[in-house]
């Protein structure tokens, strides 16, 4: 794994040498993503400077040195990531007469695009990748990210000069960056828990779409082109859904992802793999031990708080697949220690309370591999998230109420006060603190149908915009009533729209930069694109159904390790922030959302934010995640946006 920056200003307005200071500043504030090496590649004629960080990982020679040029000198390239069928692809390029000076898969990349064409090349990768490639004869630069947004690219273009970089502070290291504050995209921010792409914090920067390359030219607006849709690969999958038997599925999905893992599994340096003891990491675990003589590491961590602490159940399923298991209990001082650094790992504000635990496990794990699999995406290929099966029970049991009904019901939900419900719950055996927002949730269902009930499901802020002065009520990709709209079954539907927005910008984002942030690269073998085009062909049934969600993953895992060690609650990947908050962290948050301080700073409406305050100091409501949002954009404007 690597850090890639770099610009291009064919109008060179700087003296000699100011294209490779700018670039060397900017790749230098990459170094925790690359701390092996690094180097720059300037052309000043062109206008053109590549830099690149380097986590040594397969090929630990300088030969596997970035910036690299292709053996025929066309093509330069700084790229983050890895190509795990790279050898096939080199053998097929061999066979054409191309040579090779290292036994990297970067090379591979360059001579490829020299081979095929950068389209054609890109088509043929198996793996996560973020990189900039230089055609020095056409004098065009193309800037690519993988199928599915593992690996991040961000980029500017102001004035014909376009920055690029891995993370959002190598752009601000150019010394000619501006970055004023999006208001819109602080709004969705507020609402999502994360900054939606391609828009940024920032005003005219962006991400990068997961399966684009955006190509640029000397004095041409950037072309912005896909070379792979989630799209065309569900509605292939749904046209053409796996007509064979559930057993035959099963053996199918095992040897599917047993190759996925096995390809991952090669690395010039220490591997290991994240175990959280869930349906995920233990199938991924389960496979490398599986495809390996030696016993798999592996890394848990605990926490003593009831209700947060996985280290058990992982240890049970290390113990019964025989690998070399690490487990660390934190403190809940040390995980608390981590949030003044949070600004710093993840560069813009993020606000998905498993950020903390997620870097825990990459620092432990860091420790002892440089390269760790991990289960992330297993949720949004299968079928996992508790919203879908949710979705299914009450689709079951609306279906047959006739509109007049649901429209009397949803008014009948909305009009009992929210003060009651929590009474209610108080008193019935079994009720939830939250039963007044599952019957709201319900009531919006009812009037509104599937679509409004996933918007409203997925938003801390319903009106964050309101929240935000000068905003403006900017939509995101799932607010598009298009976006999915080619799915008739309406929890899959949902699983397409995670698969679009949250997994890139929320999930696979924390990943990137909480194992970045200790120089670990973490591999996400349930992601393959492969993996993701057999998924969208299985029927509904075996992903999501009542009771079991990720149906057939769960089959697979059947043969590796006894139900009884995996059956249990969904519990996440989370710390209590609900009690910190109330507790050892009520201080630091009170003096972030002070009502003076809110107005002095003009950008947060005040009173809104104190009302949530007082309910959740109170009890009256469980408000974590939306004051958690808050709380890290303001956390982060103090490190970024000082006054």
């Amino acid at each position: 794994m690597c850090g890639v920056a770099g610009l291009f200003d064919p109008r060179a307005r700087g003296g000699p040498g100011m294209l490779a200071a700018a670039a060397a500043r900017m790749t230098e504030a990459l170094h925790h993503r690359g701390p092996d090496a690094g180097d720059l590649w300037v052309d000043e004629a062109a206008g053109i400077a590549l830099g690149h960080r380097r986590l040594s990982i397969i090929d630990l020679s300088p030969a596997g040195a970035q910036p690299m040029l292709s053996s025929c000198g066309r093509f330069v390239i700084s790229f983050n990531g890895e190509i795990y069928n790279f050898r096939a692809l080199r053998a097929a390029l061999e066979a054409t007469g191309r040579r090779f000076r290292s036994h990297c898969d970067t090379e591979v990349i360059l001579e490829g695009a020299a081979q095929w064409g950068v389209k054609a090349t890109l088509g043929r990768l198996i793996g996560m990748f973020a990189l900039a490639l230089w055609d020095r004869q056409d004098r065009t630069l193309y800037l690519v990210r993988d199928r599915l947004g593992i690996k991040p690219l961000y980029w500017q273009r102001r004035g014909g000069r376009l920055i690029f970089g891995s993370e959002l502070k190598a752009l601000r290291a150019d010394p000619e960056f501006e970055g004023a504050l999006d208001r819109d995209a602080l709004a969705l921010f507020l609402r999502l828990a994360y900054v939606p792409a391609p828009a940024t914090i920032y005003a005219g920067v962006k991400k990068l779409a997961p399966g684009t390359i955006l190509i640029a030219r000397e004095g041409a607006e950037p072309e912005l082109k896909h070379f792979w849709s989630l799209e065309e690969v569900a509605r292939e999958g749904l046209a053409h859904r796996f007509t064979g038997s559930e057993d035959e599925a099963v053996a199918a999905l095992d040897a599917l992802l047993g190759e996925a893992v096995r390809c991952r599994m090669i690395a010039d340096v220490p591997l290991g793999a994240f175990l959280s003891g869930g349906i995920d990491s233990s199938t991924v675990v389960a496979l490398m031990q599986a495809n390996n003589p030696q016993k798999v590491k592996t890394f848990t961590i605990g926490f003593g708080e009831a209700g947060y602490d996985e280290a058990p159940d992982a240890k049970a399923v290390a113990a019964h697949l025989g690998t070399d298991h690490t487990e660390l209990y934190v403190l809940p001082d040390h995980a608390r220690a981590v949030i003044p650094r949070l600004p710093e790992i993840y560069d813009e504000p993020f606000a998905d309370a498993s950020q903390i635990p997620t870097f825990l496990i990459s620092e432990l794990t860091r420790r002892h591999v440089t390269v760790a699999l991990s289960g992330d995406g297993g949720d949004e290929m299968f079928g996992g998230y508790n919203r879908y099966l949710q979705l299914r029970r009450l689709l079951t049991a609306l279906d047959m109420l006739p509109p007049a009904a649901s429209r009397a019901l949803s008014a009948t939900l909305r009009a009992v006060p929210f003060d009651a419900w929590s009474s209610l719950a108080r008193v019935l055996p079994g009720g939830t603190p939250l039963l007044g927002d599952k019957a709201q949730k319900l009531a919006l269902m009812l009037e509104d149908g599937s679509g409004a009930f996933y918007r409203r499901l997925v938003s801390h802020w319903w009106n964050a915009h309101e929240l935000v002065a000068g905003a403006a009520a900017t939509k995101f990709l799932a607010d598009d009533e298009a976006a999915g709209g080619f799915i008739a079954d309406r929890a899959e539907r949902m699983q397409y729209l995670d698969t679009i927005t949250y997994l890139p910008d929320d999930i696979l984002t924390k990943l990137d930069r909480a194992s970045m942030a200790v120089s670990l690269e973490a591999r996400v073998p349930l992601i393959d694109h492969r993996v993701a085009a057999f998924a969208w062909g299985l029927p509904s049934a075996w992903k999501a159904r009542p009771g079991a969600g990720k149906y057939l993953l769960r089959r697979v895992l059947d043969r590796y390790v006894p139900r009884r060690l995996i059956e249990r609650p969904k519990q996440g990947f989370a710390v209590p922030i609900d009690t910190w908050l109330k507790g050892p962290l009520r201080p630091w948050a009170e003096s972030l959302i002070d009502p003076a301080r809110l107005k002095r700073e003009g950008l947060l409406s005040p009173e809104p934010i104190a009302e949530r305050w007082r309910e959740h100091l109170t009890g009256k409501r469980n408000w974590q995640y939306s004051l958690w949002n808050v709380l890290m954009f303001q956390a982060w404007k103090e490190r970024w946006l000082p006054d």
